[in-house]
Protein backbone atom coordinates (compact mmCIF):
# COMPACT_ATOMS: atom_id res chain seq x y z
CA UNK A 1 0.00 0.00 0.00
CA UNK A 2 1.19 3.12 -0.99
CA UNK A 3 1.80 5.99 0.82
CA UNK A 4 0.48 9.56 0.89
CA UNK A 5 3.75 10.66 0.19
CA UNK A 6 4.33 8.20 -2.41
CA UNK A 7 0.92 9.16 -4.34
CA UNK A 8 2.01 12.92 -4.42
CA UNK A 9 5.53 12.09 -5.53
CA UNK A 10 5.59 14.03 -9.20
CA UNK A 11 7.90 11.57 -10.82
CA UNK A 12 5.76 8.50 -10.12
CA UNK A 13 2.41 10.79 -11.84
CA UNK A 14 4.70 11.50 -14.60
CA UNK A 15 5.45 7.34 -15.09
CA UNK A 16 1.77 6.76 -14.72
CA UNK A 17 0.28 9.12 -17.06
CA UNK A 18 2.70 8.01 -19.75
CA UNK A 19 1.78 3.90 -19.36
CA UNK A 20 -1.99 5.65 -20.08
CA UNK A 21 -1.16 7.92 -23.00
CA UNK A 22 0.54 6.11 -24.92
CA UNK A 23 -1.94 3.20 -26.00
CA UNK A 24 -4.73 6.29 -25.97
CA UNK A 25 -2.56 7.85 -28.57
CA UNK A 26 -1.58 4.56 -30.34
CA UNK A 27 -5.69 3.99 -30.47
CA UNK A 28 -6.19 7.41 -32.13
CA UNK A 29 -3.89 6.70 -34.44
CA UNK A 30 -5.08 3.62 -35.43
CA UNK A 31 -8.55 5.29 -35.46
CA UNK A 32 -7.57 7.74 -38.15
CA UNK A 33 -5.52 5.45 -40.60
CA UNK A 34 -9.03 3.02 -40.64
CA UNK A 35 -11.02 6.25 -41.66
CA UNK A 36 -8.33 7.53 -43.62
CA UNK A 37 -8.54 4.06 -45.76
CA UNK A 38 -11.92 3.18 -45.95
CA UNK A 39 -13.26 7.06 -46.68
CA UNK A 40 -14.60 7.23 -49.76
CA UNK A 41 -12.34 8.58 -52.62
CA UNK A 42 -13.46 12.07 -54.40
CA UNK A 43 -14.79 11.58 -58.61
CA UNK A 44 -12.65 12.91 -60.68
CA UNK A 45 -15.25 15.59 -62.91
CA UNK A 46 -14.23 17.86 -65.64
CA UNK A 47 -15.43 20.97 -64.87
CA UNK A 48 -15.96 24.74 -66.95
CA UNK A 49 -15.79 27.84 -65.30
CA UNK A 50 -18.91 30.06 -65.89
CA UNK A 51 -17.37 33.09 -67.90
CA UNK A 52 -19.02 36.59 -69.86
CA UNK A 53 -19.36 36.34 -73.42
CA UNK A 54 -22.16 35.99 -76.16
CA UNK A 55 -24.88 33.83 -76.22
CA UNK A 56 -26.86 33.01 -79.21
CA UNK A 57 -30.70 31.61 -80.10
CA UNK A 58 -29.72 29.29 -82.95
CA UNK A 59 -31.65 26.98 -85.16
CA UNK A 60 -30.03 23.87 -87.05
CA UNK A 61 -30.35 21.38 -89.26
CA UNK A 62 -32.02 17.87 -88.64
CA UNK A 63 -30.25 15.84 -91.04
CA UNK A 64 -27.01 16.73 -93.04
CA UNK A 65 -27.14 18.70 -95.31
CA UNK A 66 -25.41 19.42 -98.72
CA UNK A 67 -22.98 22.03 -100.80
CA UNK A 68 -25.05 22.36 -104.06
CA UNK A 69 -24.02 24.86 -106.84
CA UNK A 70 -26.47 27.68 -108.03
CA UNK A 71 -26.33 26.02 -111.32
CA UNK A 72 -26.35 22.55 -112.46
CA UNK A 73 -27.02 20.53 -115.58
CA UNK A 74 -26.86 16.84 -116.79
CA UNK A 75 -27.12 17.18 -119.96
CA UNK A 76 -27.58 15.13 -123.73
CA UNK A 77 -28.16 15.61 -127.06
CA UNK A 78 -31.57 16.16 -128.01
CA UNK A 79 -31.03 13.32 -130.53
CA UNK A 80 -29.77 9.62 -130.27
CA UNK A 81 -26.89 8.98 -132.32
CA UNK A 82 -22.95 7.11 -132.28
CA UNK A 83 -20.48 9.65 -130.52
CA UNK A 84 -18.27 11.13 -133.51
CA UNK A 85 -16.22 13.78 -131.01
CA UNK A 86 -15.86 13.66 -127.77
CA UNK A 87 -14.13 17.13 -127.12
CA UNK A 88 -14.09 17.12 -122.90
CA UNK A 89 -12.86 14.94 -119.95
CA UNK A 90 -14.27 14.86 -116.03
CA UNK A 91 -12.52 17.88 -114.98
CA UNK A 92 -12.59 20.48 -117.79
CA UNK A 93 -13.39 23.63 -117.58
CA UNK A 94 -15.62 24.76 -120.09
CA UNK A 95 -16.80 28.46 -121.44
CA UNK A 96 -20.48 29.42 -122.46
CA UNK A 97 -21.27 27.45 -126.11
CA UNK A 98 -17.93 25.54 -126.28
CA UNK A 99 -18.84 22.16 -127.96
CA UNK A 100 -18.79 19.26 -125.85
CA UNK A 101 -19.49 16.47 -128.18
CA UNK A 102 -21.07 15.79 -131.53
CA UNK A 103 -22.98 12.50 -132.82
CA UNK A 104 -22.24 11.07 -135.86
CA UNK A 105 -24.34 13.26 -138.90
CA UNK A 106 -23.25 12.98 -142.13
CA UNK A 107 -26.60 12.09 -143.49
CA UNK A 108 -28.14 15.41 -141.69
CA UNK A 109 -24.70 17.42 -143.50
CA UNK A 110 -25.60 16.01 -147.00
CA UNK A 111 -29.21 16.70 -146.54
CA UNK A 112 -27.97 20.31 -145.73
CA UNK A 113 -25.65 20.54 -148.78
CA UNK A 114 -28.62 19.54 -151.24
CA UNK A 115 -30.62 22.04 -149.66
CA UNK A 116 -28.15 24.80 -150.30
CA UNK A 117 -27.84 23.47 -153.91
CA UNK A 118 -31.46 23.56 -154.43
CA UNK A 119 -31.22 27.26 -153.45
CA UNK A 120 -29.22 28.41 -155.68
CA UNK A 121 -30.92 26.56 -158.14
CA UNK A 122 -34.18 28.53 -156.62
CA UNK A 123 -32.29 32.01 -157.21
CA UNK A 124 -31.20 31.29 -160.79
CA UNK A 125 -35.10 30.54 -161.08
CA UNK A 126 -35.67 33.21 -160.52
CA UNK A 127 -33.44 35.58 -161.97
CA UNK A 128 -34.52 33.92 -165.07
CA UNK A 129 -38.41 34.26 -164.45
CA UNK A 130 -37.94 37.69 -163.28
CA UNK A 131 -35.73 38.80 -166.69
CA UNK A 132 -38.69 37.10 -168.89
CA UNK A 133 -41.28 39.56 -166.71
CA UNK A 134 -39.68 42.69 -167.08
CA UNK A 135 -39.23 41.91 -171.02
CA UNK A 136 -42.96 41.11 -170.91
CA UNK A 137 -43.83 43.89 -168.99
CA UNK A 138 -42.01 46.11 -171.81
CA UNK A 139 -43.56 44.60 -175.03
CA UNK A 140 -47.22 45.29 -172.85
CA UNK A 141 -46.08 48.91 -172.66
CA UNK A 142 -44.79 49.00 -176.38
CA UNK A 143 -48.14 47.32 -177.22
CA UNK A 144 -50.25 49.64 -175.94
CA UNK A 145 -48.39 52.52 -176.96
CA UNK A 146 -48.73 50.89 -180.49
CA UNK A 147 -52.53 50.49 -180.26
CA UNK A 148 -52.41 54.11 -179.69
CA UNK A 149 -50.96 55.16 -182.80
CA UNK A 150 -53.76 52.65 -184.40
CA UNK A 151 -50.48 49.97 -185.33
CA UNK A 152 -51.68 47.01 -183.43
CA UNK A 153 -55.16 45.83 -182.60
CA UNK A 154 -56.32 45.71 -178.93
CA UNK A 155 -56.54 42.02 -178.67
CA UNK A 156 -52.68 42.11 -179.42
CA UNK A 157 -52.65 43.98 -176.25
CA UNK A 158 -54.38 41.97 -174.43
CA UNK A 159 -52.20 39.26 -174.97
CA UNK A 160 -48.81 40.74 -174.68
CA UNK A 161 -50.73 42.11 -171.01
CA UNK A 162 -51.35 38.54 -170.14
CA UNK A 163 -48.22 37.38 -171.67
CA UNK A 164 -46.67 40.31 -168.73
CA UNK A 165 -48.94 39.27 -166.18
CA UNK A 166 -47.92 35.56 -166.41
CA UNK A 167 -44.61 35.99 -167.02
CA UNK A 168 -44.78 38.37 -163.09
CA UNK A 169 -46.51 35.22 -161.52
CA UNK A 170 -43.48 32.89 -162.40
CA UNK A 171 -40.92 35.72 -161.52
CA UNK A 172 -43.18 35.28 -158.09
CA UNK A 173 -43.63 31.82 -157.58
CA UNK A 174 -39.64 31.46 -158.44
CA UNK A 175 -39.53 33.78 -155.78
CA UNK A 176 -41.27 31.86 -152.93
CA UNK A 177 -39.27 28.61 -154.11
CA UNK A 178 -36.53 30.59 -153.09
CA UNK A 179 -37.96 30.93 -149.51
CA UNK A 180 -38.75 27.17 -149.51
CA UNK A 181 -34.99 26.02 -150.13
CA UNK A 182 -34.05 28.23 -147.32
CA UNK A 183 -36.39 26.91 -145.07
CA UNK A 184 -35.27 23.36 -145.87
CA UNK A 185 -31.59 24.94 -145.18
CA UNK A 186 -33.03 26.13 -141.25
CA UNK A 187 -34.84 22.55 -141.05
CA UNK A 188 -31.64 21.12 -142.22
CA UNK A 189 -28.81 22.63 -140.25
CA UNK A 190 -31.29 22.20 -136.85
CA UNK A 191 -31.36 18.53 -137.40
CA UNK A 192 -27.04 19.23 -137.44
CA UNK A 193 -27.56 21.21 -134.27
CA UNK A 194 -29.06 18.12 -132.50
CA UNK A 195 -26.52 16.09 -133.14
CA UNK A 196 -23.98 18.87 -131.13
CA UNK A 197 -24.18 19.08 -127.78
CA UNK A 198 -22.68 22.86 -125.92
CA UNK A 199 -22.04 23.98 -123.14
CA UNK A 200 -24.91 26.15 -121.70
CA UNK A 201 -23.19 28.28 -119.47
CA UNK A 202 -19.53 28.20 -118.03
CA UNK A 203 -18.09 25.64 -115.28
CA UNK A 204 -17.03 22.35 -114.69
CA UNK A 205 -17.02 18.81 -116.47
CA UNK A 206 -18.25 16.57 -113.30
CA UNK A 207 -19.14 13.66 -115.16
CA UNK A 208 -19.28 12.22 -118.64
CA UNK A 209 -20.97 9.21 -119.68
CA UNK A 210 -20.22 7.84 -123.18
CA UNK A 211 -16.92 6.77 -125.26
CA UNK A 212 -16.26 7.35 -128.97
CA UNK A 213 -18.39 5.47 -131.20
CA UNK A 214 -20.93 4.59 -128.12
CA UNK A 215 -24.47 5.21 -128.84
CA UNK A 216 -26.51 8.13 -126.77
CA UNK A 217 -29.99 7.83 -126.46
CA UNK A 218 -32.39 10.34 -125.06
CA UNK A 219 -34.12 9.89 -121.86
CA UNK A 220 -37.90 8.56 -123.10
CA UNK A 221 -40.52 10.36 -120.88
CA UNK A 222 -40.42 9.13 -117.56
CA UNK A 223 -37.75 7.27 -117.45
CA UNK A 224 -34.33 9.29 -116.53
CA UNK A 225 -31.08 7.71 -117.85
CA UNK A 226 -27.52 8.78 -117.31
CA UNK A 227 -26.21 12.31 -118.55
CA UNK A 228 -23.89 12.58 -121.58
CA UNK A 229 -22.25 15.08 -119.71
CA UNK A 230 -22.69 16.84 -115.88
CA UNK A 231 -22.08 20.23 -116.23
CA UNK A 232 -21.48 22.59 -112.73
CA UNK A 233 -21.26 26.18 -112.22
CA UNK A 234 -18.63 26.14 -109.14
CA UNK A 235 -18.41 29.96 -108.97
CA UNK A 236 -21.56 30.50 -107.06
CA UNK A 237 -22.59 27.54 -104.16
CA UNK A 238 -24.29 27.36 -101.08
CA UNK A 239 -25.86 25.24 -98.50
CA UNK A 240 -28.97 23.00 -98.50
CA UNK A 241 -30.17 21.58 -95.54
CA UNK A 242 -33.85 20.36 -93.61
CA UNK A 243 -35.22 22.09 -90.64
CA UNK A 244 -38.01 20.95 -88.63
CA UNK A 245 -40.80 22.41 -89.28
CA UNK A 246 -41.53 23.78 -85.59
CA UNK A 247 -38.32 25.65 -86.23
CA UNK A 248 -39.07 27.10 -89.69
CA UNK A 249 -41.39 29.27 -88.32
CA UNK A 250 -38.64 31.60 -86.31
CA UNK A 251 -36.79 31.93 -89.76
CA UNK A 252 -36.26 35.27 -92.32
CA UNK A 253 -34.18 35.44 -95.44
CA UNK A 254 -31.58 37.72 -94.49
CA UNK A 255 -30.58 36.20 -91.09
CA UNK A 256 -26.77 35.37 -90.67
CA UNK A 257 -25.84 32.05 -89.51
CA UNK A 258 -22.84 30.08 -89.77
CA UNK A 259 -21.59 26.56 -91.91
CA UNK A 260 -19.60 23.63 -90.92
CA UNK A 261 -18.60 20.83 -92.99
CA UNK A 262 -16.91 17.09 -92.02
CA UNK A 263 -14.41 17.68 -94.00
CA UNK A 264 -13.18 20.82 -92.57
CA UNK A 265 -13.78 20.21 -88.97
CA UNK A 266 -13.05 22.96 -86.83
CA UNK A 267 -13.64 25.54 -89.39
CA UNK A 268 -16.64 27.61 -88.87
CA UNK A 269 -17.69 29.89 -92.66
CA UNK A 270 -20.18 32.93 -92.01
CA UNK A 271 -23.52 32.40 -93.85
CA UNK A 272 -26.55 34.11 -94.76
CA UNK A 273 -30.42 32.33 -95.15
CA UNK A 274 -31.17 33.15 -98.79
CA UNK A 275 -33.92 30.85 -99.00
CA UNK A 276 -37.11 29.31 -97.22
CA UNK A 277 -38.81 27.01 -99.35
CA UNK A 278 -42.70 27.19 -99.41
CA UNK A 279 -43.74 23.76 -98.47
CA UNK A 280 -43.02 21.29 -95.66
CA UNK A 281 -41.53 18.58 -96.82
CA UNK A 282 -43.22 15.25 -95.55
CA UNK A 283 -41.32 11.83 -95.98
CA UNK A 284 -43.29 8.57 -94.74
CA UNK A 285 -41.46 7.63 -90.85
CA UNK A 286 -39.61 10.94 -90.90
CA UNK A 287 -39.34 14.13 -89.15
CA UNK A 288 -41.39 17.27 -91.47
CA UNK A 289 -38.80 19.70 -92.49
CA UNK A 290 -38.68 22.60 -94.50
CA UNK A 291 -35.52 22.82 -96.82
CA UNK A 292 -33.63 25.62 -96.59
CA UNK A 293 -30.43 27.59 -98.16
CA UNK A 294 -27.64 29.20 -96.97
CA UNK A 295 -24.99 31.20 -98.78
CA UNK A 296 -21.41 31.64 -97.96
CA UNK A 297 -21.19 35.16 -96.93
CA UNK A 298 -17.27 35.48 -98.29
CA UNK A 299 -18.00 33.59 -101.54
CA UNK A 300 -13.94 33.44 -101.98
CA UNK A 301 -13.53 31.22 -98.68
CA UNK A 302 -15.53 28.58 -100.22
CA UNK A 303 -14.14 29.07 -103.80
CA UNK A 304 -12.21 25.12 -102.75
CA UNK A 305 -14.75 23.55 -101.71
CA UNK A 306 -16.12 20.37 -103.53
CA UNK A 307 -20.17 20.09 -104.67
CA UNK A 308 -21.52 17.23 -102.75
CA UNK A 309 -19.84 17.97 -99.38
CA UNK A 310 -21.78 17.28 -95.92
CA UNK A 311 -22.53 20.27 -94.89
CA UNK A 312 -24.54 21.82 -91.18
CA UNK A 313 -25.76 24.89 -90.69
CA UNK A 314 -26.64 27.27 -87.84
CA UNK A 315 -29.10 30.16 -88.13
CA UNK A 316 -28.92 32.68 -85.56
CA UNK A 317 -32.11 33.88 -84.00
CA UNK A 318 -31.27 36.51 -81.30
CA UNK A 319 -28.51 36.70 -79.66
CA UNK A 320 -26.58 38.76 -76.15
CA UNK A 321 -23.51 40.01 -75.61
CA UNK A 322 -21.68 39.99 -72.13
CA UNK A 323 -23.70 37.45 -70.59
CA UNK A 324 -22.81 34.89 -67.69
CA UNK A 325 -22.78 31.98 -69.63
CA UNK A 326 -21.91 28.14 -69.16
CA UNK A 327 -21.53 25.11 -71.14
CA UNK A 328 -25.07 23.85 -72.10
CA UNK A 329 -23.63 20.22 -71.51
CA UNK A 330 -23.86 21.43 -67.43
CA UNK A 331 -27.38 21.83 -67.66
CA UNK A 332 -29.20 19.01 -65.54
CA UNK A 333 -33.46 18.70 -65.92
CA UNK A 334 -35.23 21.62 -64.08
CA UNK A 335 -32.66 23.97 -64.81
CA UNK A 336 -29.78 22.77 -61.84
CA UNK A 337 -26.49 22.59 -62.14
CA UNK A 338 -23.71 20.79 -59.92
CA UNK A 339 -20.75 23.59 -58.47
CA UNK A 340 -17.87 22.32 -57.55
CA UNK A 341 -16.58 24.63 -54.70
CA UNK A 342 -13.43 25.28 -52.75
CA UNK A 343 -13.69 22.96 -50.26
CA UNK A 344 -13.99 20.12 -52.87
CA UNK A 345 -17.59 19.37 -52.35
CA UNK A 346 -20.14 19.24 -55.48
CA UNK A 347 -23.16 21.73 -54.49
CA UNK A 348 -26.21 21.63 -56.62
CA UNK A 349 -27.79 24.78 -57.11
CA UNK A 350 -31.24 25.87 -59.18
CA UNK A 351 -30.52 28.76 -61.74
CA UNK A 352 -32.44 30.88 -63.81
CA UNK A 353 -31.43 30.23 -67.66
CA UNK A 354 -31.78 32.77 -70.74
CA UNK A 355 -30.82 32.01 -74.30
CA UNK A 356 -29.19 28.45 -74.74
CA UNK A 357 -27.41 27.05 -77.69
CA UNK A 358 -25.87 23.69 -78.10
CA UNK A 359 -22.87 25.05 -77.00
CA UNK A 360 -23.67 27.47 -74.09
CA UNK A 361 -26.37 28.52 -71.96
CA UNK A 362 -27.60 32.00 -70.59
CA UNK A 363 -27.31 32.34 -66.68
CA UNK A 364 -29.28 35.11 -64.95
CA UNK A 365 -29.02 33.95 -61.47
CA UNK A 366 -27.76 30.94 -59.66
CA UNK A 367 -23.87 31.01 -61.07
CA UNK A 368 -21.74 34.26 -60.65
CA UNK A 369 -18.82 34.13 -63.49
CA UNK A 370 -15.85 32.69 -62.53
CA UNK A 371 -17.58 29.91 -60.59
CA UNK A 372 -17.00 25.72 -61.92
CA UNK A 373 -19.45 23.94 -63.19
CA UNK A 374 -19.06 19.88 -64.03
CA UNK A 375 -20.15 19.20 -67.41
CA UNK A 376 -19.24 15.20 -66.58
CA UNK A 377 -22.72 14.40 -65.41
CA UNK A 378 -22.64 11.03 -66.71
CA UNK A 379 -19.86 9.68 -64.47
CA UNK A 380 -20.23 7.71 -61.81
CA UNK A 381 -20.63 9.04 -58.55
CA UNK A 382 -21.40 12.57 -59.84
CA UNK A 383 -24.03 13.76 -57.38
CA UNK A 384 -24.68 16.88 -54.67
CA UNK A 385 -22.61 16.67 -51.58
CA UNK A 386 -19.93 14.14 -53.35
CA UNK A 387 -16.29 15.09 -52.71
CA UNK A 388 -14.46 15.40 -56.15
CA UNK A 389 -11.62 17.24 -57.94
CA UNK A 390 -11.29 18.60 -61.10
CA UNK A 391 -9.83 16.59 -64.04
CA UNK A 392 -6.19 18.09 -65.25
CA UNK A 393 -5.60 18.31 -69.08
CA UNK A 394 -3.07 16.30 -69.96
CA UNK A 395 0.01 18.86 -71.35
CA UNK A 396 0.78 18.59 -75.07
CA UNK A 397 3.27 16.17 -76.42
CA UNK A 398 6.16 18.03 -77.66
CA UNK A 399 6.66 17.53 -81.29
CA UNK A 400 8.97 14.97 -82.76
CA UNK A 401 12.70 16.24 -83.58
Amino acid sequence: MNTPEQRNDPARRRRFALRLGIPLVVAGLAAGALWYATRPKPVTVVVAQADVGRVENTVANTRAGSVMACRRAKLAPPAGGRIERLNVREGDRVRTGQVLLTLWSDDLTARERVSREQLQTARARVREACELAKASARDATRARELHGRGFVSQEAVERASADAAAKQAGCDSASTQVGEAEARIQASRADTDRTVLRAPFAGIVAEVNGELGEYLTPSPPGIPTLPAVDLIDDSCIYVSAPIDEVDAAQLKVGMTGRITLDAYRGTHFAGKLRRIAPYVLAVEKQARTVEVEVEFARPADASHLLIGYSADIEIVVTGRDSVVRIPTSALMPGNRVLALGPDGVLQERSIETGLSNWEYTEVKSGIASGDRVVTSLEREGVKAGAHAVAEQKAAPKPPAE
